[in-house]
């Protein structure tokens, strides 16, 4: 249980009054023997204590820069010993020393391109802005890892919830910045603004993270917990640094990875196992093959409606079926082959279900064959909706 000193009430006191709209200095006047030694841990029990009131997170999320500024130079004159090497903090302070090299760099380029309108710089302004997506991978490992940790272990974590949301505007932001430079000169205003508006994002992210975030997480989480966190972020994948030595053999605090590497799916970054959940959740029964006829995988959802194994796994496609259908199969394997088809239907009564079953060709960004998808659902309770359902019913 967090506790709610005078202090505590006396800083809720003013961010309650300055989100209410009163004049800021005289605010600052009357509470600035609090404000001039806030701490970290003061801080985020503020915020959480405005979120657990029932202010909602997009009015805090807008104040938040207005407080954290006023809080500003207590926060940064406080000093904390960052852990050293091996810890998982420590790391996450090293992406985000890498991170400012980069920003320094777009910093630079932009400024230089802006003056010269100059296509080519424009462009390395845009392979530079791409890299940045690389550092999704620090937000996975906060929203993913250190998050559940530090609201296990502290109970003033609701304000969490905002700093996600920022990360949420970084993420929206290099979308918008990768489609303006594909015309850079009709887009200079936005682009221009569009990277301060990055800008303001990051940084501050950076220094929450380091005067806020990370020493209450320090102090409030069990030393034993942290080598389970660095092991797990072995599961994400680091960027920009060398990622660190594993601790141990056994993950713990979490759900087995099947693979170290993240994987980027283009239109986002997943790890083997959020691909494994999904995959399970679609309410399908899903089986593949490869080019070579091969059975690769099977979806091991709820839904399923044909017994397989994982003996099926290598086997190919042809031995999965009765000699009756066999030359059915290969009609459609090798029409899928050929480039004359990409789908094939079928429809059946099971078990006086209505079940549909469509095959699909898959095919690399070339067109190249790649194997077979099949997606088998039950749709009987589908073909009886009628009409329209617009609002939430539980029932």
């Amino acid at each position: 249980m967090v506790e709610r000193t005078e202090r505590v009430e006396q800083l809720l006191n003013f961010t309650r009054a300055l989100i209410s709209g009163k004049p800021g200095n005289p605010l600052i006047d009357k509470y600035k023997s609090y404000i001039d030694t806030v701490n970290h841990t003061e801080t985020m029990v503020v915020l959480d204590i405005l979120i657990k009131e029932g202010m909602p997170v997009e009015t805090v999320k807008e104040w938040v820069p207005k407080i954290l500024n006023v809080f500003y130079n207590s926060l940064i004159s406080y000093e904390w010993e960052p852990p050293s090497k091996e810890h998982f903090l420590y790391y996450l302070m090293e992406e985000n020393r890498e991170l400012d090299k980069i920003l320094d760099e777009i910093k630079g380029i932009s400024k230089e391109a802006f003056k010269n309108d100059d296509v080519e710089l424009f462009g390395k302004l845009r392979e530079l802005l791409t890299g940045l997506v690389t550092y999704e991978l620090h937000y996975i490992k906060k929203e993913n890892i250190l998050f559940p940790y530090i609201e296990k272990a502290f109970e003033g974590h609701r304000c969490l919830s905002v700093m996600w949301s920022f990360h949420d505007d970084y993420r929206a932001g290099l979308k918008v910045l990768d489609n303006l430079l594909e015309e850079p000169l009709k887009n200079k205003q936005e682009i221009s603004r569009e990277i301060g508006k990055l800008f303001f994002v990051l940084k501050p992210i950076i220094f929450r993270e380091e005067q806020i975030v990370f020493p209450v997480a320090l102090n409030a989480i069990p030393q034993k917990d942290w080598d389970e966190m660095l092991n797990q972020s072995h599961n994400v994948g680091w960027c920009y640094i060398t990622p660190p030595s594993q601790k141990s053999d056994n993950i713990k605090g979490g759900e087995a990875i099947l693979h170290s590497d993240i994987i980027d799916l283009e239109t986002g970054l997943l790890v083997p196992n959020q691909i494994k959940w999904i995959l399970n959740t679609i309410p399908v029964d899903m089986t593949y093959i490869d080019e070579n006829d091969e059975v690769k995988f099977f979806s091991n959802g709820e839904h399923k409606i044909f017994h397989r194994s994982k003996a099926v796994i290598g086997r190919t496609v042809q031995n999965c079926h009765p000699p009756e259908s066999v030359y059915m199969v290969e009609e459609i394997l090798d029409a899928f082959k050929s480039g004359k088809r990409n789908v094939a239907d079928f429809w059946i009564t099971m078990k006086g279900r209505f079940v549909y079953i469509r095959y699909f060709a898959v095919r690399n960004e070339n067109g190249e064959y790649k194997g077979t998808l099949e997606v088998s659902q039950d749709i009987t309770d589908i073909k009886k909706l009628e009409g329209q359902k617009r609002l939430l019913d539980w029932e």
